[in-house]
Protein backbone atom coordinates (compact mmCIF):
# COMPACT_ATOMS: atom_id res chain seq x y z
CA UNK A 1 0.00 0.00 0.00
CA UNK A 2 1.48 3.12 -1.29
CA UNK A 3 2.23 5.58 1.79
CA UNK A 4 2.03 2.56 4.43
CA UNK A 5 4.66 2.78 7.19
CA UNK A 6 5.35 -0.18 9.80
CA UNK A 7 7.46 0.10 12.64
CA UNK A 8 8.38 -2.85 14.66
CA UNK A 9 9.43 -2.32 18.00
CA UNK A 10 9.36 -2.42 21.64
CA UNK A 11 7.12 -0.85 24.24
CA UNK A 12 10.00 0.90 25.64
CA UNK A 13 10.41 2.94 22.26
CA UNK A 14 7.20 4.01 22.34
CA UNK A 15 7.62 7.42 23.27
CA UNK A 16 10.81 8.25 20.44
CA UNK A 17 8.05 6.66 18.18
CA UNK A 18 5.44 9.44 19.22
CA UNK A 19 8.13 11.85 18.32
CA UNK A 20 9.36 10.65 15.34
CA UNK A 21 5.88 10.14 13.32
CA UNK A 22 5.67 13.41 11.89
CA UNK A 23 2.12 13.45 10.14
CA UNK A 24 1.39 16.48 7.84
CA UNK A 25 -1.36 17.01 5.87
CA UNK A 26 0.28 17.40 2.37
CA UNK A 27 4.05 15.59 3.10
CA UNK A 28 3.67 12.92 6.04
CA UNK A 29 7.27 12.66 7.48
CA UNK A 30 9.03 9.59 8.70
CA UNK A 31 12.98 9.33 9.32
CA UNK A 32 14.10 11.08 5.55
CA UNK A 33 11.03 9.43 4.22
CA UNK A 34 8.29 12.07 2.77
CA UNK A 35 4.71 10.88 1.80
CA UNK A 36 2.77 13.45 -0.60
CA UNK A 37 -0.85 11.73 0.09
CA UNK A 38 -2.71 11.38 3.78
CA UNK A 39 -2.05 7.88 4.33
CA UNK A 40 -1.20 6.07 8.15
CA UNK A 41 1.53 5.73 10.41
CA UNK A 42 0.45 2.13 12.22
CA UNK A 43 3.06 2.01 15.07
CA UNK A 44 3.21 -2.12 16.09
CA UNK A 45 3.98 -3.22 19.50
CA UNK A 46 3.07 0.34 20.73
CA UNK A 47 -0.94 0.39 19.77
CA UNK A 48 -0.76 4.00 19.30
CA UNK A 49 -1.56 6.81 16.94
CA UNK A 50 0.34 10.44 17.60
CA UNK A 51 -0.77 13.29 15.19
CA UNK A 52 1.69 14.76 16.26
CA UNK A 53 4.16 17.19 13.94
CA UNK A 54 7.24 16.80 14.85
CA UNK A 55 10.38 17.46 12.65
CA UNK A 56 11.63 14.38 11.30
CA UNK A 57 15.53 14.46 12.77
CA UNK A 58 14.05 14.05 16.37
CA UNK A 59 13.84 9.96 14.84
CA UNK A 60 17.41 10.91 13.55
CA UNK A 61 18.83 12.03 16.98
CA UNK A 62 18.40 15.56 17.74
CA UNK A 63 22.49 15.95 17.99
CA UNK A 64 22.33 16.07 13.83
CA UNK A 65 20.69 19.36 13.71
CA UNK A 66 23.68 21.65 13.73
CA UNK A 67 22.12 24.73 13.11
CA UNK A 68 21.91 27.78 15.33
CA UNK A 69 19.14 29.76 14.13
CA UNK A 70 17.42 32.04 16.41
CA UNK A 71 14.74 33.38 14.64
CA UNK A 72 11.62 32.49 12.60
CA UNK A 73 10.13 34.68 10.28
CA UNK A 74 6.37 34.36 10.17
CA UNK A 75 4.20 35.32 7.12
CA UNK A 76 0.76 36.29 7.37
CA UNK A 77 -1.96 38.22 5.79
CA UNK A 78 -2.71 41.54 6.07
CA UNK A 79 -6.74 41.56 7.42
CA UNK A 80 -7.40 42.51 11.20
CA UNK A 81 -8.07 38.48 11.33
CA UNK A 82 -5.32 37.46 9.74
CA UNK A 83 -3.11 39.41 11.89
CA UNK A 84 -4.48 38.95 15.31
CA UNK A 85 -4.87 34.81 14.19
CA UNK A 86 -0.96 35.17 13.50
CA UNK A 87 0.07 37.31 16.28
CA UNK A 88 -1.82 34.68 18.88
CA UNK A 89 0.49 32.03 17.07
CA UNK A 90 3.29 34.12 17.37
CA UNK A 91 2.74 34.38 20.71
CA UNK A 92 2.29 30.47 21.67
CA UNK A 93 5.31 29.89 19.87
CA UNK A 94 7.41 32.06 21.97
CA UNK A 95 6.53 31.10 25.09
CA UNK A 96 7.07 27.19 23.74
CA UNK A 97 10.57 28.34 22.52
CA UNK A 98 12.49 30.67 24.50
CA UNK A 99 14.91 32.57 23.75
CA UNK A 100 14.02 31.93 19.92
CA UNK A 101 13.07 35.30 18.40
CA UNK A 102 9.70 35.23 15.99
CA UNK A 103 9.50 37.92 13.24
CA UNK A 104 6.54 38.83 11.26
CA UNK A 105 6.19 39.76 7.35
CA UNK A 106 3.10 40.29 6.44
CA UNK A 107 2.25 39.56 2.65
CA UNK A 108 -0.51 40.53 0.04
CA UNK A 109 -2.33 37.87 -1.29
CA UNK A 110 -4.80 37.40 -4.41
CA UNK A 111 -8.02 37.25 -2.36
CA UNK A 112 -6.72 40.64 -0.71
CA UNK A 113 -6.25 42.80 -3.94
CA UNK A 114 -9.80 41.10 -5.43
CA UNK A 115 -12.03 42.61 -3.51
CA UNK A 116 -15.48 42.89 -6.30
CA UNK A 117 -15.27 39.51 -7.50
CA UNK A 118 -16.92 36.57 -5.66
CA UNK A 119 -14.28 34.17 -4.39
CA UNK A 120 -15.93 31.38 -5.79
CA UNK A 121 -16.16 33.13 -9.21
CA UNK A 122 -12.16 33.93 -8.88
CA UNK A 123 -11.92 29.97 -9.53
CA UNK A 124 -8.33 29.96 -8.35
CA UNK A 125 -7.10 27.54 -5.74
CA UNK A 126 -5.50 28.71 -2.50
CA UNK A 127 -6.55 32.11 -3.69
CA UNK A 128 -5.25 33.46 -0.17
CA UNK A 129 -2.18 30.66 -0.05
CA UNK A 130 -0.28 31.26 -3.60
CA UNK A 131 1.53 34.01 -2.49
CA UNK A 132 2.63 33.07 1.38
CA UNK A 133 3.47 29.68 -0.43
CA UNK A 134 6.08 31.79 -3.02
CA UNK A 135 7.72 33.44 -0.05
CA UNK A 136 8.46 29.98 2.46
CA UNK A 137 9.85 28.61 -1.25
CA UNK A 138 12.12 31.43 -2.05
CA UNK A 139 13.19 31.49 1.74
CA UNK A 140 11.31 34.93 2.41
CA UNK A 141 9.67 33.22 5.20
CA UNK A 142 10.20 30.26 7.47
CA UNK A 143 6.63 29.65 8.33
CA UNK A 144 3.50 30.62 7.04
CA UNK A 145 0.43 30.98 9.01
CA UNK A 146 -3.23 30.36 7.50
CA UNK A 147 -6.75 29.93 8.42
CA UNK A 148 -7.01 25.97 7.88
CA UNK A 149 -10.02 26.42 5.85
CA UNK A 150 -8.27 28.58 3.18
CA UNK A 151 -5.60 25.59 2.11
CA UNK A 152 -6.27 23.16 -0.36
CA UNK A 153 -6.88 19.63 0.54
CA UNK A 154 -3.27 18.44 -1.03
CA UNK A 155 -0.33 20.71 -0.49
CA UNK A 156 2.85 20.45 -2.76
CA UNK A 157 5.90 18.08 -1.60
CA UNK A 158 7.58 21.18 -0.90
CA UNK A 159 5.32 22.14 1.69
CA UNK A 160 3.82 20.62 4.98
CA UNK A 161 1.43 21.01 8.03
CA UNK A 162 4.13 21.76 10.77
CA UNK A 163 1.19 21.91 13.58
CA UNK A 164 -2.23 22.68 14.34
CA UNK A 165 -2.91 24.50 17.59
CA UNK A 166 -5.98 24.49 19.22
CA UNK A 167 -8.92 25.14 17.51
CA UNK A 168 -11.11 27.70 18.29
CA UNK A 169 -15.30 27.67 17.82
CA UNK A 170 -15.90 26.22 14.23
CA UNK A 171 -19.68 26.89 14.04
CA UNK A 172 -21.47 29.48 12.21
CA UNK A 173 -23.18 32.79 13.83
CA UNK A 174 -25.77 34.80 12.39
CA UNK A 175 -25.62 38.58 13.20
CA UNK A 176 -28.83 40.74 12.28
CA UNK A 177 -29.45 43.47 15.01
CA UNK A 178 -33.12 44.12 13.69
CA UNK A 179 -34.64 40.69 13.63
CA UNK A 180 -32.04 38.32 16.12
CA UNK A 181 -32.58 35.35 14.30
CA UNK A 182 -32.68 33.35 10.98
CA UNK A 183 -36.42 31.92 12.06
CA UNK A 184 -37.46 35.72 12.71
CA UNK A 185 -36.35 36.96 9.58
CA UNK A 186 -39.32 38.40 7.24
CA UNK A 187 -39.54 36.64 4.00
CA UNK A 188 -37.61 38.36 1.03
CA UNK A 189 -34.66 39.16 3.94
CA UNK A 190 -31.24 39.85 2.41
CA UNK A 191 -28.68 37.75 4.23
CA UNK A 192 -25.06 38.22 2.94
CA UNK A 193 -22.47 35.03 2.68
CA UNK A 194 -19.72 34.81 0.29
CA UNK A 195 -19.56 30.99 1.15
CA UNK A 196 -21.61 28.87 -1.36
CA UNK A 197 -21.75 25.85 1.55
CA UNK A 198 -23.18 29.16 3.60
CA UNK A 199 -25.48 29.81 1.18
CA UNK A 200 -26.81 26.36 0.39
CA UNK A 201 -27.87 25.50 3.95
CA UNK A 202 -29.08 28.57 4.35
CA UNK A 203 -31.96 28.27 1.38
CA UNK A 204 -32.72 25.13 2.85
CA UNK A 205 -33.37 26.28 5.52
CA UNK A 206 -35.52 29.25 4.10
CA UNK A 207 -35.75 29.06 0.76
CA UNK A 208 -38.15 32.35 0.83
CA UNK A 209 -34.97 34.45 1.46
CA UNK A 210 -32.24 36.46 -0.41
CA UNK A 211 -28.71 35.17 -0.01
CA UNK A 212 -26.47 37.70 -1.72
CA UNK A 213 -22.97 37.76 -1.96
CA UNK A 214 -20.68 39.44 0.87
CA UNK A 215 -17.01 40.30 0.72
CA UNK A 216 -14.80 42.74 3.43
CA UNK A 217 -13.08 42.41 6.40
CA UNK A 218 -15.60 41.24 9.25
CA UNK A 219 -15.85 45.37 10.60
CA UNK A 220 -17.12 46.00 7.23
CA UNK A 221 -19.52 43.35 6.78
CA UNK A 222 -20.82 43.89 9.96
CA UNK A 223 -21.19 47.69 9.39
CA UNK A 224 -23.55 46.05 6.85
CA UNK A 225 -25.98 44.11 8.47
CA UNK A 226 -26.07 46.90 11.79
CA UNK A 227 -26.84 49.71 8.74
CA UNK A 228 -29.50 48.07 6.78
CA UNK A 229 -27.74 47.36 4.38
CA UNK A 230 -28.64 43.20 4.59
CA UNK A 231 -30.81 41.81 6.77
CA UNK A 232 -28.39 39.42 8.51
CA UNK A 233 -24.73 38.10 7.96
CA UNK A 234 -23.40 34.93 8.22
CA UNK A 235 -19.96 34.39 9.54
CA UNK A 236 -17.47 32.05 11.61
CA UNK A 237 -17.75 32.42 15.35
CA UNK A 238 -13.91 31.68 15.83
CA UNK A 239 -12.97 34.74 13.52
CA UNK A 240 -15.27 36.82 15.58
CA UNK A 241 -14.13 35.72 19.05
CA UNK A 242 -10.36 36.34 18.04
CA UNK A 243 -11.64 39.67 17.09
CA UNK A 244 -13.15 40.50 20.20
CA UNK A 245 -16.51 41.05 18.19
CA UNK A 246 -18.46 38.43 19.28
CA UNK A 247 -20.87 40.63 21.02
CA UNK A 248 -22.55 41.40 17.78
CA UNK A 249 -23.74 37.23 17.55
CA UNK A 250 -27.19 36.92 17.39
CA UNK A 251 -27.69 33.31 16.87
CA UNK A 252 -25.22 30.31 16.22
CA UNK A 253 -25.72 27.82 14.14
CA UNK A 254 -25.52 24.50 15.79
CA UNK A 255 -23.47 21.66 13.41
CA UNK A 256 -26.84 19.59 13.25
CA UNK A 257 -28.02 22.70 11.85
CA UNK A 258 -25.66 24.21 9.54
CA UNK A 259 -22.46 21.77 8.87
CA UNK A 260 -19.29 24.11 8.94
CA UNK A 261 -16.75 24.36 6.53
CA UNK A 262 -13.71 22.01 6.17
CA UNK A 263 -11.04 22.81 8.70
CA UNK A 264 -12.95 25.75 10.49
CA UNK A 265 -12.23 27.43 13.61
CA UNK A 266 -8.57 25.77 12.96
CA UNK A 267 -5.31 27.55 12.23
CA UNK A 268 -2.77 26.09 9.76
CA UNK A 269 1.68 26.25 10.05
CA UNK A 270 2.80 25.63 7.11
CA UNK A 271 6.79 25.04 6.74
CA UNK A 272 9.29 23.80 3.92
CA UNK A 273 9.23 19.97 4.15
CA UNK A 274 13.19 19.66 4.91
CA UNK A 275 13.23 22.65 7.18
CA UNK A 276 13.50 20.65 10.43
CA UNK A 277 14.51 23.04 12.66
CA UNK A 278 11.12 25.72 11.98
CA UNK A 279 8.96 22.25 12.19
CA UNK A 280 10.86 21.33 15.06
CA UNK A 281 9.82 24.70 16.63
CA UNK A 282 6.12 24.98 15.80
CA UNK A 283 5.31 21.24 16.65
CA UNK A 284 5.47 22.53 20.15
CA UNK A 285 2.25 24.21 19.68
CA UNK A 286 0.63 21.09 18.09
CA UNK A 287 -2.88 20.37 19.51
CA UNK A 288 -3.29 16.26 18.92
CA UNK A 289 -7.10 16.71 18.58
CA UNK A 290 -7.48 19.63 16.97
CA UNK A 291 -5.29 17.03 14.22
CA UNK A 292 -7.09 14.50 14.33
CA UNK A 293 -9.98 16.35 13.65
CA UNK A 294 -8.88 17.87 10.81
CA UNK A 295 -7.13 15.15 9.36
CA UNK A 296 -10.76 13.06 9.13
CA UNK A 297 -12.25 16.30 7.59
CA UNK A 298 -9.34 16.78 4.92
CA UNK A 299 -9.09 13.31 4.18
CA UNK A 300 -13.00 13.55 2.99
CA UNK A 301 -12.82 16.76 0.87
CA UNK A 302 -9.15 15.19 -0.92
CA UNK A 303 -11.05 11.98 -1.64
CA UNK A 304 -14.16 14.15 -2.72
CA UNK A 305 -11.61 15.98 -4.76
CA UNK A 306 -13.80 18.95 -3.69
CA UNK A 307 -12.62 22.56 -4.73
CA UNK A 308 -13.08 26.00 -2.94
CA UNK A 309 -15.92 26.62 -5.01
CA UNK A 310 -18.00 23.05 -4.38
CA UNK A 311 -20.46 24.03 -1.37
CA UNK A 312 -18.97 20.99 0.82
CA UNK A 313 -18.90 21.27 4.71
CA UNK A 314 -17.26 18.82 7.51
CA UNK A 315 -16.80 18.48 11.00
CA UNK A 316 -15.16 16.06 13.07
CA UNK A 317 -15.82 15.79 16.49
CA UNK A 318 -13.69 13.40 19.36
CA UNK A 319 -15.26 11.80 22.07
CA UNK A 320 -13.31 9.51 24.06
CA UNK A 321 -11.87 6.89 21.43
CA UNK A 322 -14.29 7.82 18.84
CA UNK A 323 -14.49 10.05 15.55
CA UNK A 324 -17.90 11.27 14.97
CA UNK A 325 -17.29 12.48 11.28
CA UNK A 326 -20.62 14.64 9.37
CA UNK A 327 -20.18 16.50 6.22
CA UNK A 328 -22.65 17.51 3.57
CA UNK A 329 -22.43 18.35 -0.51
CA UNK A 330 -24.65 20.45 -2.05
CA UNK A 331 -25.25 21.76 -5.51
CA UNK A 332 -26.82 25.28 -6.57
CA UNK A 333 -30.97 24.15 -6.61
CA UNK A 334 -31.58 22.63 -3.36
CA UNK A 335 -29.77 18.91 -3.47
CA UNK A 336 -28.45 18.11 -0.17
CA UNK A 337 -26.40 15.24 0.59
CA UNK A 338 -25.70 15.42 4.02
CA UNK A 339 -24.26 11.85 5.83
CA UNK A 340 -22.44 10.74 9.03
CA UNK A 341 -19.90 8.20 10.02
CA UNK A 342 -18.22 6.85 13.14
CA UNK A 343 -14.45 5.23 13.60
CA UNK A 344 -11.78 4.71 15.66
CA UNK A 345 -9.52 7.52 16.65
CA UNK A 346 -7.07 5.40 15.47
CA UNK A 347 -8.01 6.25 11.96
CA UNK A 348 -8.79 9.78 10.87
CA UNK A 349 -8.14 9.24 7.53
CA UNK A 350 -9.40 6.23 6.64
CA UNK A 351 -12.74 7.49 8.28
CA UNK A 352 -12.89 10.56 6.10
CA UNK A 353 -12.49 8.38 2.69
CA UNK A 354 -14.77 5.87 3.72
CA UNK A 355 -17.47 8.89 4.20
CA UNK A 356 -16.50 10.05 0.66
CA UNK A 357 -17.25 6.59 -0.60
CA UNK A 358 -20.77 6.79 1.02
CA UNK A 359 -21.38 10.48 -0.13
CA UNK A 360 -19.96 9.23 -3.68
CA UNK A 361 -22.26 6.42 -3.36
CA UNK A 362 -25.58 8.57 -3.09
CA UNK A 363 -25.00 11.03 -5.96
CA UNK A 364 -22.28 13.38 -4.87
CA UNK A 365 -20.11 12.24 -8.15
CA UNK A 366 -22.84 14.18 -10.20
CA UNK A 367 -22.19 17.09 -8.31
CA UNK A 368 -19.17 17.14 -8.42
CA UNK A 369 -19.08 16.92 -11.88
CA UNK A 370 -21.64 20.28 -11.92
CA UNK A 371 -18.02 22.56 -10.10
CA UNK A 372 -15.50 21.19 -12.82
Amino acid sequence: MVGLCVLFMGAHQAPLARQACALHFGSWMLGDTAYNSISQVVLIGTACFTPKYISPHIFRGAESVREKRTHLTAGTRGSALALAQARWVEAQIRAANPGVEVREKIIKTGGDRVQDVPLAQIGQKGVFVKELEAALDAGEIDIAIHSLKDLPSTLSPSFCLAAIPQREDPRDCLISPRHGTLEKLPEGAIVGTGSPRRAAQLLLLRSDISVREIRGNVDTRIKKATTGEYDAIVLAVAGLKRLGLNDNITQVFEPSVMIPAVGQGALAIEARTDDDWAIKMVSRINDHAAGTAVLAERSLAEALGASCTVPVGALAVIDGNTIHLRAMLSDSVGTLICEQVDGPLSDPSGLGRNLATIMMARGAKRILELYK
